[in-house]
């Protein structure tokens, strides 16, 4: 019998010159390698170096250490080849290939160990909810298939390619992320990994800096449909109205999740308990209950896609649930952490845009019962010239919302504020300040029994106030 845990796909020279149309510049062509790996902190032995160009670092300026470290093989840009003559003269027995694009060759070495690999791909795409997707497809594909999926948020030009490499043959799915902040990045990624299945979670405001408007959206996620493998699979949201019509034109068989009576993977009877969300799930000629471990009720977005999936998978329906019920939520989305004096923590950091505050402040609405909220806001970013009107939109929500204080931070406090007040919402009820003013207003605001929710861009590091309010929490000896 094949024990498929210790099989390998190794990388030979020919194999990399093929996948980057590249050229080897010296070393021996009968060379293998492991695998392919980008950080010279981490590398191991008998792994190829690319040397990527970022907005911050350049691998080129690590290729020394690397050699120096005894590995064995290195992708460089041709136009940075002069800068390495010496070294390769002292390592003559290193492999050193050059390209044109040492980004772009990442992704068609990624592409090649996809297409030698024999797993198949869900690749999905989304204004929100795309890793809380992620999570949950895999929690339920798991459940009768061997499944990769990324270790962390790995979803652009240079993460999806380095989770491709960690393909082995005892794979079956791959359950991958595509995100995206420019035109063309989705229709990249798509040739990147070959999508047999593709879900669009929804179109809303986010990345409208790069991506202009909300048609600017649609046309970006939508090319994940164009670049479906032969014979793929759509799954979209029947609930969001841009989306419907690539139900019948995309030209791929479309699958549809969501609210609307004729969505094959529907939600019903929905209910909002402490321990999460209950609903009936529907699939075609079949019913189960579902107990989501998560707050929110677009987590039954998030969950539905999710089931659509097991569903295109062939999953029994009692497999979709036990693998549903198996998900939890990430750090810094929409978790619940319970403190001394029954204050609740909702840290929902990771990321932000109109849509999902406008989730984050109804989901803690919700948890909160009678007791007293606080929010504490910071920017959304990526937004473009319309920010300012955004987050207005996002105080008047917290002014309807009934929080006792709104605390906020970064370029729009000042917007966010102004939204506030005008929806009714007291000034002096309302910080505005540095993220360190918000955070000390806050542990002096804070009493018993107290709900917080803390949202804000990734950028805006509102994990800190996180951390800030666990550590004063805590009991103290």
């Amino acid at each position: 019998m094949i024990d498929w845990r210790f099989l390998t796909m190794p990388w030979t020279v020919d194999d990399i010159l093929e996948a980057t149309g590249g050229e080897l510049l010296a070393g021996d062509r009968d060379r293998r390698f492991d695998s392919i790996a980008i950080d010279s902190r981490t590398i191991m032995a008998r792994e190829a170096f690319v040397a990527i160009q970022g907005d911050v670092h350049d691998g080129h300026r690590f290729i020394g250490d690397v050699l120096n470290r005894g590995i064995g093989g290195i992708i460089v840009a041709r136009k940075r080849i002069d800068d390495f003559q010496a070294l390769m003269r002292t390592h003559s027995d290193a492999v050193c290939v050059a390209v044109e694009d040492t980004t772009r060759a990442l992704g068609e070495l990624g592409a090649f160990h996809r297409r030698r690999s024999p797993a198949a791909v869900v690749a999905i795409t989304g204004s929100n909810g795309k890793t809380s997707t992620r999570r949950m497809t895999a929690a339920v594909a798991s459940r009768r298939f061997t499944v990769l999926e990324p270790a962390k948020n790995l979803n652009n030009q240079i993460g999806v390619p380095l989770t491709l490499f960690r393909l082995e043959p005892r794979h079956q799915w791959a359950i991958l992320e595509l995100g995206t902040n420019r035109p063309g990045e989705i229709a990249r990624l798509s040739d990147i990994c070959m999508p047999d299945i593709g879900v669009i979670t929804n179109i809303g405001p986010a990345h409208l800096e790069g991506l202009g408007s909300l048609e600017g959206v649609l046309q970006e996620k939508s090319a994940l449909l164009a670049g479906l493998a032969p014979g793929g699979r759509a799954v979209l949201n029947a609930d969001d109205p841009r989306l419907r019509p690539f139900a019948g034109a995309s030209g791929a068989e479309a699958l549809l999740f969501g609210l609307s009576a004729d969505a094959a993977v529907r939600a019903d009877r929905i209910r909002e308990i402490d321990e999460g969300i209950l609903f009936e799930l529907a699939l075609p000629g079949r019913r189960a209950q579902i107990q989501l471990h998560a707050f929110g009720r677009f987590m039954v977005h998030n969950a539905l896609a999710a089931a659509a999936v097991g569903y295109a998978l062939g999953l029994d329906i009692a497999d979709i649930r036990q693998g549903l019920e198996a998900f939890t939520p990430v750090p810094g989305r929409m978790r619940v952490i319970a403190l001394a004096g029954g204050i609740h923590l909702v840290d929902d950091t990771y990321n932000a845009n109109p849509a999902s505050m406008e989730g984050a402040i109804a989901a803690l609405n919700h948890l909160r019962g009678g007791a007293r909220s606080l929010l504490v806001l910071g920017d959304m970013r990526e937004l473009g010239r319309n920010a300012g009107a955004w987050h207005r939109q996002v105080g008047q929500l917290a002014a309807r919302s009934g929080a006792a204080k709104l605390l906020t931070c970064g370029d729009h406090a000042a917007d966010v504020a102004a939204g506030a007040r005008q929806g009714g919402m007291a000034a002096a009820d309302i910080v505005i300040g540095p993220r360190s003013a918000v955070q000390a207003a806050l542990l002096l605001e804070l009493k018993a029994g107290d709900w917080v929710l803390v949202k804000g861009s990734r950028a805006m590091g509102l994990e800190a106030v996180v951390r800030a309010v666990q550590d004063w929490s805590a009991p103290r000896n």
